[in-house]
């Protein structure tokens, strides 16, 4: 069931429908979330049955503002604030020490948090009705609003294809960001990146003051969080990712007699066959991520069983990108 996320009606009917321990999507800038009390265990069991998750895979959870930090944190430190500061409201997500007793279902059981506060209007409109729910809603724990390891909804529709009629879902529009959030572990002593996102290394170093590290350079497990895994966002059909040149190599071979697949790429590639789908990669990182989803949707929509893509440029702004194609890739 589609509503309208500008409407007060919708907004307190959505709040109250959480507070009741049930489900709701909604817009965030970076794609849609599906949501439950982060506070109620039981509504987020229902957000794990819902999507198919491993219940030991960590949620984030979204908030308000920056006082929400020590409801759902034992630790904050002072870097958190530098970086709440600077990027709240926003796609980033921060990995703190977690408080005892709160949101342990939401982060899978594990000691530490996911804690975001998203910039869309709608999702704050909806936070803020939350908080004055009764009982009151003070945190959303919500994943992207798909089934699990499938690519993320960034339309409304998106959301209602997945699920079906019964889930309220808040209509925002498209989402302006279009790919999930940067996601920066601060439980280790030092900035770790775990997910990278629209914000790059370089805007995240200036804030912390220091080098940001790959997972790969902290001792031990690394920290578990959402998105992460080596095969998520992935399509129903195959995902192969190659050079220019490589793809019109491959185009020039299968000829006049291509099979039904679909080209998404920013060199002028030119297919033989009318078979061949294309799709022009816009040259931008910004504009890639804000369609990224919808096009691997759009494909799927038309019963292709292989997308080819030409992978982006190895830049810091593309690093969201290229992470989202590389684990549809593995899929």
């Amino acid at each position: 069931m589609i509503l309208d996320g500008t409407s007060p009606a919708a907004l307190q009917e959505a709040a109250r429908t959480l507070a009741a321990g049930e489900l709701v999507a909604f817009p965030t800038e970076t794609v849609y979330g599906l949501a439950a009390d982060a506070g109620n265990d039981a509504a987020v069991a229902r957000i794990f049955a819902a999507k198919g998750r491993p219940a030991d895979h960590p949620l984030i959870v979204h908030v308000a503002d920056e006082s929400q930090l020590d409801r759902f944190a034992g630790e904050v430190p002072p870097m958190a604030h530098r970086l709440v500061q600077a990027f709240w409201p926003g796609p980033l997500t921060l990995i703190l020490k977690r408080r005892d007793g709160a949101a342990a279902a939401a982060a899978g059981g594990h000691p530490t948090v996911g804690l975001r506060c998203p910039a869309h209007p709608v999702a704050h409109a909806l936070l803020e009705a939350c908080a004055s729910a009764q009982p009151p809603v003070h945190g959303l724990a919500a994943p992207s609003a798909n089934r699990f390891g499938r690519v993320s909804p960034t339309t409304a529709q998106h959301v209602a294809s997945e699920f079906g009629d019964a889930l309220p879902v808040l209509d925002g529009g498209a989402c302006p960001v279009g790919i999930e959030s940067t996601i920066v572990d601060l439980s280790r002593g030092a900035p770790v990146l775990l997910r990278p996102g629209m914000l790059t290394r370089e805007q995240l170093e200036a804030v912390c003051g220091e080098r940001v590290l790959s997972p790969e350079e902290v001792a031990g497990p690394a920290t578990r969080a959402s998105g992460t895994l080596e095969s998520h966002y992935a399509p129903q059909a195959r995902v192969r990712l190659m050079d220019a040149q490589m793809l019109q190599t491959a185009l020039d071979l299968l000829g006049d007699e291509a099979p039904r697949i679909a080209v998404y790429a920013r060199a002028p590639l030119r297919p033989r066959s009318s078979r061949v789908l294309v799709r022009r990669m816009p040259g931008s990182a910004a504009d890639t991520a804000r369609q990224l989803f919808a096009v691997l949707r759009e494909f799927d929509e038309q019963g292709v069983q292989l997308i080819w893509v030409e992978m982006p440029p190895d830049a810091p702004d593309w690093a969201g990108v290229r992470d989202r194609l590389k684990r549809a890739a593995a899929g």
